[in-house]
């Protein structure tokens, strides 16, 4: 990893990284919330636009199905052309998906909508690999999983606010079309206006790294001569590594249940509790909301004890009971039951999903955190796809209860996974100075973080 001889490499903490965080955290917020803005209103834009209720359901799941095909070429371009790149396609294309939507406002034009949410569905393949890696390249070792813990959370957050304001700006008004279109078309164009200036922000603030690498890991990689990087090594390297598969997998499953339960709870909800579109997008919020204190939590305890894979299985267990029962305490007929029972399932279920991208990335150091984590979501995105497909036909043709039991199992299933993942913290082992280096570390000033050190790095090899 390192070339022959000896070499100085100043670690320094950068302050603009809090503001690449912030800004890329707001248009994956956006992003997520124009997923999630048709399913909450699923009975509403099935009679807005004369569809069936599986055709709503493809405005979610499109967002699945593009990434899939797209995620191999979107991590090579985040290899070979960078971070800052990356970034302006991401929240670039939101903002057209966005705009696009809004020439939609007519019942007959569910083609133009889809085509608008596939715009949209691109943009997230850009996005969704991103935090990782954001917090590799800009943040020190001791907040490197809170920082990507963070830049999680502002998917989360959109999808909770996707919960929330829907059904709140749009009504349902099945005698009046024209008012339900005038209502629609609040949400679409004050979505537009968001997006656009987050893309404009994004051209502002992101760089490609800080001119200081901010951790010893990092700084081992920028010695690596870019010839020696080869993508298809790369892709071949995790697809060998055992525990990734595993871990690969069994992010999937648990994911691909978040997804599948997202898109489908108006219908659950709507099934036992007629009229209750509105509460139905407060538990989806309450869900969320849960899981963005359960990120944040889960991502402090790494920084703190780097237990990643004890973490990992405990949450995995933690959620597969939370569903169980949020699953049995469904139809009891007691909203406020169904909203416990949903943040405890959203806590769990939903601050995993940091937990896998670090998990990921510290046993796959030093290949790529964009390919790692693009690979992760690509898995969610096929189990998502086919528990969204399974589960709503389960839940159309016998009941909710039957959906979630279904899902249960697979998660039973991904629990046994995960507890057979080898837990081998390469990125952790080289902050530490092991891993046949010897580091040595000398303290020097620096103007944003009194403990950054000059590091001197020396290979054994």
């Amino acid at each position: 990893m390192l070339p022959t001889g000896g070499g100085r490499v100043e670690t320094r903490l950068s302050r603009r990284r809090l503001v690449v965080l912030a800004v890329f955290s707001c248009y994956s917020l956006v992003n997520a919330f124009q997923w999630i803005q048709y399913s909450i209103l699923s009975n509403v834009f099935a009679v807005f636009y004369g569809v069936s209720f599986t055709q709503i359901d493809w405005l979610s799941m499109v967002y699945m199905v593009a990434y899939v095909p797209l995620i191999l070429p979107a991590t090579w371009l985040l290899d070979a052309r960078g971070l800052r790149l990356t970034a302006l396609l991401g929240s670039g294309l939101n903002a057209l998906g966005a705009w696009l939507k809004c020439g939609s406002l007519a019942p007959q034009r569910y083609p133009l909508t889809l085509a608008a949410q596939a715009v949209c569905a691109i943009a997230q393949v850009f996005i969704l690999g991103l935090p990782s890696r954001i917090a590799s390249v800009w943040f020190g070792p001791t907040e490197v999983s809170t920082a990507c813990a963070v830049a999680v959370l502002g998917n989360q957050l959109g999808t909770a606010i996707g919960f929330l304001l829907p059904p709140v700006l749009v009504p349902n008004t099945p005698n009046d079309i024209d008012l339900m279109a005038h209502n629609i078309s609040i949400m679409f164009y004050g979505t537009a206006i968001v997006s656009t200036l987050l893309f404009f922000l994004t051209g502002v603030v992101f760089e490609e790294k800080p001119k200081y690498p901010p951790s010893h890991s990092q700084a081992v990689l920028q010695t690596k001569p870019p010839e020696d990087y080869s993508y298809k090594q790369s892709i071949t390297n995790l697809f060998k590594n055992t525990p990734f598969l595993l871990l690969l997998i069994s992010y999937g499953i648990m994911t691909g249940t978040f997804y599948s339960v997202s898109t489908l709870l108006n219908q659950m909800i709507v099934t036992h509790y007629e009229g209750e579109e509105v509460n139905a997008g407060r538990i989806g919020l309450t869900l969320v909301v849960a899981g963005m204190v359960g990120s944040i939590i889960c991502g402090l305890w790494l920084d703190y004890t780097k237990t990643y894979k004890q973490t990992t299985l405990i949450v995995y267990i933690l959620s597969f009971i939370g569903l169980l029962v949020f699953t049995f305490t469904l139809d009891l007929g007691y909203l406020i039951v169904v909203f416990v029972t949903g943040g405890v399932l959203g806590f769990f279920m939903t601050g995993y999903l940091p937990l896998g991208f670090e998990f990921a990335v510290e046993i796959t150091y030093p290949e790529s955190e964009g390919t790692s984590s693009g690979l992760l979501n690509a898995s969610a995105q096929i189990f998502g796809i086919l528990f969204t497909l399974v589960q709503g036909k389960l839940t159309t043709d016998y009941s909710p209860r039957a959906g979630n039991l279904f899902l249960c199992a697979w998660i039973f299933v991904g629990i046994i996974l995960t507890a057979l993942i080898k837990s081998d913290l390469r990125r952790h082992n080289v902050n530490s100075g092991i891993m046949n280096l010897d580091v040595k570390a000398v303290p020097v000033d620096s103007p944003v973080e009194p403990e950054s050190t000059t590091l001197k790095i020396q290979s054994t090899l």
